[in-house]
């Protein structure tokens, strides 16, 4: 009789969508309802690779670096491999998470890249004034109404504003250095401008490792008898939460503002994504 020997299984995490930017009926990628899965990748296999898929245009710095750094404790403390594989794109806070890979890959038309800070608004000022429309705003803080987009922009609040983005850039540049020590190519001028590539420049650069898919590369590393695992993410929004309750169609009480919200957080999500020409 012939050994049984089991397929080698791989579990994978996929990562999609906006980082930390909520919308009711489906929240961003957040720590919180990401943990519980991360933890679940690193534990479910005794096969010393955990793979990740993103396909993320970026949000949340804060939210970015702490699943960053949750994916590197568990890689290091349960000795696993983590392989990124970037799919649509991978970009600003998308390419933060993957470079918690030790190794990352892309399809040539993958984006990848836009190591940046980006912060964008309306102003509306001239809107109120227009319509003889009185706004009326009090503060206990002389900062307080920073950059309120109901108020004319004051050069002073602006200037405050680049300096934080200046010190999150700066996070996020030493992350990438860190994580690429002995990859990049190019100058700092141009890795770290927030401008993206596509994959076949993103390796040139040294930002990847090179071009693939996860079943190709697993295949490689684990052989062609190895499986792919998809942990099961519960992101916690409402419209899972609708799901769950019988008879709860979504249209009633906090249904109807949840669908209003959902609306007006579609919009942001969707210039977000339009960034990279999606």
């Amino acid at each position: 009789m012939w050994p049984f020997h089991r397929s080698p299984v791989v579990p994978v995490l996929r990562l999609q969508g906006p980082i930390g930017m909520a919308s009711p009926l489906r929240p961003g990628l957040s720590i919180t309802g990401l943990a519980g899965a991360i933890e679940r990748a690193f534990e479910m296999s005794k096969v010393p690779s955990v793979a990740i898929v993103i396909n993320s245009p970026g949000g949340s710095a804060a939210q970015s670096h702490l699943i960053f750094r949750r994916i590197r404790q568990l890689a290091e403390e349960k000795k696993k491999r983590v392989h990124v594989f970037c799919e649509d794109v991978a970009a600003s806070g998308g390419y933060f998470i993957a470079v918690a890979g030790d190794e990352i890959y892309a399809d040539p038309s993958s984006l990848v890249g836009s190591i940046g800070v980006i912060s964008s608004s309306f102003g509306l000022d001239k809107v109120l004034k227009r319509f003889d429309i009185d706004y009326r705003v009090h503060t206990a803080g002389t900062s307080k109404n920073i950059l309120d987009p109901f108020l004319p922009e004051k050069p002073e609040d602006v200037a405050r504003l680049k300096a934080i983005q200046s010190d999150i850039h700066d996070v996020f540049i030493a992350v990438v250095k860190e994580r690429r020590a002995g990859k990049l190519k190019g100058l700092d001028g141009e890795l770290f401008s927030g401008a993206f590539w596509a994959g076949a420049k993103a390796m040139e650069y040294g930002l990847i490792d090179g071009i693939s898919d996860i079943r190709s590369r697993m295949r490689e590393v684990h052989g062609n008898k190895v499986k792919l695992r998809l942990v099961p993410l519960d992101r916690g929004g409402l419209l899972s939460r609708l799901r769950r309750t019988p008879g709860n169609t979504g249209l009633d009480g906090n249904g109807r503002l949840a669908l209003a919200d959902e609306l007006l957080s579609a919009v942001e999500i969707r210039a977000l994504w339009s960034r990279y020409g999606l």
